[in-house]
């Protein structure tokens, strides 16, 4: 042991947001690529029961410097918390969640229309140091205010002329008066990782990565079952984009075949119209628990 309660060397260390809006998904992400453990509001660690992994939960802002200093071996954060804090950590996947853009907005009765016009004004954000290299790059000169709060409110109390601030949908600075004209980058929650991992948590990590893109990569698709005529075939691989080479089995009735086959979440609605035009029926649309390219 290395005298911290519940914390065993040699297992992997794996840091994700306490609360916010990474945390749940990154919770759902974990335990639908297998791994088992509890957790609660209340706890702070979690040791994986099937597993050599702990999980710490801790402030998402704090993931980037935790994982640099090798407080622990891999984090999950925001993309823009990675470069806001600028720790030196390895960028090992993108994890399909928790996206969003930070973008410079203004007043709606302000007459600022691209970034240029901000010069000699101030600007509040809760990401001061992208924000100052973004202005630098631009040659603009700003007034940088750091906010750690609600950073919408400066404008309206005069605090600020402008704001940076992480925006999802656009609907909090529509409500606020407020309208963006320029992205400063994308963000989504990435796993990151302590840059001199031992050999042995380096293989550890490579699984953990395997079993989090199979589930990543399975949410993206779905797997089709149909019975089609056997010479509808070649109609049926026209309708579904990418289908090289379907699974094709025969049935009792030798002028039936069974037909299945993996495709885009996003598109098999639509393709179910086509394939019953094409002479397939008892279709059957079904998740993918993982799935491993």
């Amino acid at each position: 042991m290395n005298g911290r309660p519940g914390l065993t060397e040699g297992r992997l260390r794996l840091a994700i947001p306490n609360k916010g809006r990474l945390a749940e998904p990154a919770i759902a992400l974990l335990r639908e690529a297998g791994y088992q453990f509890e957790a609660d509001d209340r706890r702070l660690f979690a040791p994986c029961e099937n597993y050599p992994l702990d999980l710490l939960f801790v402030r998402a802002e704090d993931i980037p410097e935790y994982t640099g200093d090798g407080v622990v071996d891999l984090g999950i954060t925001g993309s823009n918390l990675v470069e806001e804090r600028g720790s030196p950590v390895s960028q090992s996947m993108a994890l399909g969640f928790g996206h969003c853009r930070l973008r410079v907005a203004v007043p709606d009765e302000r007459p600022f229309q691209q970034v240029s016009d901000l010069a000699g004004r101030s600007v509040a954000t809760s990401h001061p140091r992208t924000t100052a290299r973004f202005f630098k790059e631009r040659n603009v000169p700003v007034e940088l205010i750091e906010i750690s709060g609600a950073v919408e409110i400066t404008p309206l109390l005069g605090v600020a002329d402008a704001i940076v601030d992480l925006v999802s949908t656009g609907s909090t600075l529509a409500v606020n008066g407020l309208r963006p004209i320029e992205t400063i980058l994308e963000s989504e929650a990435q796993l990151i990782s302590h840059p001199r991992l031992s050999p042995e948590k380096a293989e550890r990590r490579r699984q953990l990565e395997t079993m989090l893109a199979s589930v990543i990569a399975a949410r993206r698709k779905k797997y089709v079952m149909m019975n089609a005529p056997a010479d509808a075939l070649r109609l049926i691989k026209e309708v579904i984009p990418g289908m090289q080479s379907p699974t094709v089995m025969p049935l009792a009735d030798p002028a039936m075949i069974a037909v299945h086959a993996v495709v885009d979440a996003d598109a098999v609605w639509a393709l179910l119209g086509p394939l019953k035009a094409a002479g397939a029926t008892s279709i059957l649309v079904m998740p993918i628990e993982k799935l491993i390219p």
